[in-house]
C-alpha cells in the first residue's frame, strides 16, 4: 500500500475522532509541532525508524516531539501507529492531518515579507485583506528580508504579489537592457 494513502487514512481517522471529542484544534497544534520536529531535527526520523529502539522509547520520543503535554487522543494515536509498525510514516500522517484540518476549516497559509519589521496593525490589515479575498481564516507568517530594500511580498495559496523595490529595480533593468 502507498505511503500517501496510508497517511491520509490515519489522518482522517484522527481528525474524525478529534472532531467528535471537540479537541481537533489541540490535536492540530500537536500535529503541527510533530511535523515541525521532523523538519527541524532530521535525526528524529532515523531514530524512530531504528528497529533496535524499543517501542516505549519511540513513544516517549514522539510524545516529546509532539509537544510533551499532549492530549490523550494523540497519545493513543501514537501508540496505535507504533503497535501497527507504521512509525516510519508518522511524519506523513502528521502533515496529512494538518492539511486536512486546514481544508476542513478553510484555513489559508499566508506570508508577508518586508525589508523591516512591520507593526502589528499593518500585519492585521494585511491578514484582513487576505481573509476577505479567501473568505476564510489566514495563518499569517511575517519574515524580514532586507534584500528586498523596501515594499513587501505577499504570498498565499498560489497567489504572489511582489511589490518590493528589488522587483521594481529588476523590472527597470530588464527594460533598459532591451
Amino acid at each position: 500500500m502507498e505511503i500517501g494513502v496510508i497517511s491520509v487514512r490515519y489522518a482522517r481517522a484522527l481528525l474524525k475522532s478529534a472532531t467528535e471529542q471537540g479537541i481537533e484544534k489541540k490535536v492540530y497544534q500537536e500535529m503541527q509541532t510533530l511535523s515541525q520536529s521532523y523538519l527541524k531535527v532530521p535525526e528524529l526520523r532515523f531514530t524512530i525508524d531504528n528497529p533496535m529502539l524499543e517501542k516505549s522509547k519511540k513513544e516517549a520520543l514522539l510524545v516529546t516531539a509532539a509537544g510533551g503535554d499532549i492530549s490523550p487522543l494523540t497519545k493513543r494515536f501514537i501508540s496505535l501507529v507504533l503497535s501497527e509498525d507504521r512509525e516510519s510514516t508518522i511524519h506523513f500522517m502528521a502533515a496529512s492531518y494538518v492539511t486536512l484540518y486546514r481544508k476542513h476549516n478553510n484555513i489559508t497559509r499566508g506570508k508577508l515579507i518586508t525589508a523591516v519589521p512591520v507593526t502589528p496593525q499593518i500585519e492585521r490589515r494585511m491578514r484582513e485583506k487576505v481573509e476577505s479575498r479567501t473568505n476564510g481564516t489566514v495563518e499569517f507568517q511575517t519574515e524580514v528580508n532586507p534584500e528586498i530594500i523596501g515594499g513587501y511580498i505577499l504570498e498565499y495559496d498560489t497567489y504572489r504579489l511582489d511589490a518590493s523595490i528589488q522587483n521594481q529595480l529588476r523590472s527597470i533593468l530588464a527594460q533598459l537592457s532591451k
